[in-house]
């Protein structure tokens, strides 16, 4: 029978075979694609209980047998090979070579393999730098600190970084023992043992105001394991308190910036989301430096409190005005 990947690729190129041979003989197919007779019919009966839920015969794609003779009546739209798009070749590729670059991969060989199949079937693709943009986000100093931090990562070194810890608002010292890179929602991250938080952190790569490579070995503790980020970096918890705020095109920089999930794009670049946070007096200061570039849509305690703080800002500035004057 093969591997299911094996089995997988057959199937979905069995509907584009068979309508180009309509009558064909069972065993002349499986010679073909190098199976028995046996094996291809069981092939061809998965096929035709392919359906919508219930999932009864015929739904999707349907078969016509006639004796040894089988011919397909309704293909689905399966009618050629699955192949894919220059944007979807692109992005798979970008993903692939982030990841056939980090520390730590068991077998890179394998995604090197992947990559040249890849550029094979999509006739030598090349990352466009529009899909590089929106597969890995990061500018040319984040793109520097990302290879010092790969050269310490390969030499095993201690770093010594300042922090701006966004939730917080404040920039810290940290000496870490880095221990792998990884890319969550096209965010470059360090993953290293702190040794003031004496645990496991995650750095994001564009916010090290200040990297050092100290000639100390990395020592690893033994107890450190690598954080699950299958639902991304800071996955919902349920004491964490969110605000639904609508951002002008000037302002979308904080989706990415900060922990939100996207709601709905609005039009005119203005998107709506859901934010994340842990601090209302943090919250409250970011959204008076954007002005009227976000507005508060939930919880309506926010807004207020908001406004409050607005209010007391002009009168300050207006009685200092007043006695400069």
């Amino acid at each position: 029978m093969g591997t299911t990947n094996e089995r997988m690729s057959r199937l979905l190129s069995l509907v584009p075979y068979l309508l180009a041979r309509p009558g064909i003989s069972i065993s002349s197919a499986a010679a073909d694609f190098d199976v028995t007779p046996k094996q291809l019919r069981k092939d061809l009966e998965l096929l035709w209980m392919c359906g919508l839920p219930g999932y009864g015969p015929g739904d999707l794609i349907d078969l016509s047998f006639d004796g040894d003779l089988v011919s397909v009546t309704h293909d689905a739209g399966m009618r050629r090979p699955l192949r894919l798009t220059n944007a979807e070749a692109t992005a798979l590729l970008v993903a692939l070579r982030a990841l056939g670059e980090t520390p730590g991969i068991a077998d890179v060989e394998s995604v090197h393999r992947a990559i040249v199949k890849i550029e094979e079937a999509a006739g030598g693709s090349q990352p466009s730098d529009v899909v590089i943009a929106d597969t890995i986000r990061e500018d040319a100093d984040t793109a520097r600190t990302r290879e010092r931090v790969r050269s310490a990562l390969d030499a095993e070194r201690v770093i010594r970084l300042r922090y701006y810890t966004a939730s917080r608002d404040a920039i810290t010292e940290r000496t870490v023992c880095p221990m792998r890179i990884v890319i969550v929602h096209a965010v470059g991250y360090l993953e290293a043992w702190c040794r003031s938080a004496a645990g496991v952190r995650l750095f994001r790569l564009d916010r090290i105001d200040g990297l050092e490579v100290l000639p100390e070995r990395a020592v690893v503790p033994s107890q450190a394991r690598p954080t699950d980020v299958s639902e991304g970096v800071f996955p919902p918890r349920s004491d964490q308190l969110t605000v639904d705020l609508v951002l002008e095109q000037q302002a979308r920089w904080v989706s990415e910036y900060y922990s939100c999930e996207e709601l709905a794009e609005l039009g005119q670049g203005s998107l709506r989301v859901r934010m994340r946070y842990a601090d209302e007096a943090w919250l409250l200061r970011l959204l008076l430096e954007l002005g009227g570039d976000a507005v508060v849509e939930r919880p309506g305690e926010v807004a207020q409190r908001l406004r409050r703080r607005a209010r007391d800002a002009l009168t300050m500035a207006s009685r200092r005005r007043e006695l400069v004057g």
